[in-house]
């Protein structure tokens, strides 16, 4: 009985250990949520993983209007099959942010930026009315130790984000280069911003605030 409550202890360990966010219960209800919750036609919509999902849009950019759709592990597959629930309601903007998750499955740089434009191109063809920004991902910072599926992953990071820009400027869609404001000078997500190397703080929040408010007047 010991021996297997060990093993089985060492397994759960190891699923945990092999997202760059830990897939929990959450993620299905919230998911559902969602389902139950179309956007309108005055809606400001941020689309995401746990890095969207982790601030209170609506606050912080004192925007009632503001949704946060974020779920916590989402993958670009993941956010396509919820991404109708989203169309549906013909969202005035989208600010999408995706693609760290399926980092950690050790995908390439081109196929994880592939999947993040087919989810571009579903938005502009199931919602063309809606203003559509593509963010570019934000730094690790793997001295934390915090997320094993991530180690070695910086560069990977990097070439998505030189593939999602000229993808964006060939589709004509605004593309927001969150990447820089995040580093250090050794091109690490900064350490006073976050605390588990992927996830941010507060005045991380606030950063990204100051690269968005040029985009929500317009």
């Amino acid at each position: 009985m010991k021996k297997s409550f060990i093993t089985a202890a060492l397994v759960l360990a190891a699923y945990a250990t092999s997202y760059a966010e830990e897939p929990v219960p959450l993620h299905y209800q919230r998911a559902s949520l969602f389902e139950t919750m179309i956007p309108d036609s005055t809606s400001v919509v941020f689309l995401g993983n746990s890095l969207t999902h982790g601030c209170e849009w609506h606050e912080l950019l004192g925007m009632p209007n503001a949704l946060n759709r974020g779920v916590n592990g989402d993958t670009t597959e993941d956010i396509a099959n919820r991404l109708g629930c989203i169309t549906a309601g013909r969202p005035a903007k989208i600010f999408l942010l995706a693609g760290v998750n399926d980092v950690s499955h050790d995908l390439p740089a081109e196929k994880v930026a592939a999947d993040v434009l087919a989810l571009v191109d579903r938005i502009r063809h199931e919602s063309p009315q809606t203003k559509l920004y593509l963010q570019s991902l934000l730094p690790i910072n793997n001295s934390f130790g915090r997320y094993s599926r991530m180690y070695g992953k910086e560069e990977t990071i990097r070439q998505i984000n030189e593939l999602l820009a000229m993808g964006a400027k060939k589709r004509g869609v605004t593309f927001i280069n969150l990447y820089p404001r995040f580093c250090d000078k050794d091109g690490n997500l900064r350490s006073d911003l976050t605390n588990d190397g992927l996830h941010l703080l507060g005045r991380g929040y606030l950063i990204w605030k100051q690269a968005l408010l040029p985009y929500l007047g317009d």
